[in-house]
Parts: C-alpha cells; sequence; structure tokens
C-alpha cells in the first residue's frame, strides 16, 4: 500500500541529495578552515615582518641617540640612559600587557577565526 515505485524512487533520490549535500557541506568546512589557516600564517608572517623591520630601527635608533648623547654625558653614561630608558619601557609594557598586547591579539585571532 505504501511501497509504490514512485515513493521508492523519491526516497532514493532523497537520499541521494542528502549524500551529495553532506559532501558539500565537509568540503566546505574544509575550505573554510584552509582559508582561516592562510589568513593566519598571513598574519603571523607580517607580524614577523614587522617586528624584525621595528627591532633593527630601535637598534639603530638606540645606538644614534646614545653616540648623540657622548658628547655632553660621556659614552657610558649616554648608554645607560638609553638602557635605563628601555628598562622603564619593559616595566611599562608589563605593567600593561592585558591591555595592550592581550586584549589586542585575542580580538584579532577571534576576528580571524570566528569569521
Amino acid at each position: 500500500m505504501f511501497s509504490t515505485d514512485n515513493n521508492v524512487e523519491t526516497i532514493g533520490q532523497l537520499v541521494e541529495v542528502l549524500k551529495d549535500y553532506i559532501g558539500l557541506q565537509k568540503e566546505y568546512v574544509k575550505l573554510d578552515v584552509i582559508e582561516k589557516v592562510v589568513r593566519l600564517i598571513t598574519a603571523v608572517t607580517l607580524l614577523g615582518i614587522l617586528t624584525a623591520s621595528i627591532m633593527m630601527i630601535i637598534i639603530f635608533g638606540s645606538f644614534a641617540v646614545a653616540y648623540a648623547l657622548a658628547p655632553s654625558l660621556g659614552m657610558a653614561t649616554s648608554f645607560c640612559v638609553v638602557a635605563a630608558f628601555y628598562i622603564v619601557l619593559f616595566l611599562l609594557i608589563f605593567a600593561f600587557r592585558k591591555q595592550w598586547i592581550e586584549r589586542p591579539v585575542i580580538r584579532i585571532l577571534t576576528s580571524i577565526l570566528m569569521d
């Protein structure tokens, strides 16, 4: 009574459509993961390049400031002044690390991974 050829054919088509849908969903998840990994790798690479560039600027700038202060303070004292500046900067960054580093990094990673 319920098992006509039309019902069996319709159920077969439904099963095929479901298989195709599941296959497409798996493919979508794979592509989505690949996109997020590529965006994350790009962000890390860009951060590395920027960090290296900024470090070079800081190193050469520090030497320039120390040598500029040397005639008035002496060579050793000028390097100590530059070192004291970096110690104060380090303490500030350490004190405000959650606001200045952790929260922005979490926001960036969340925007990349939860897009």
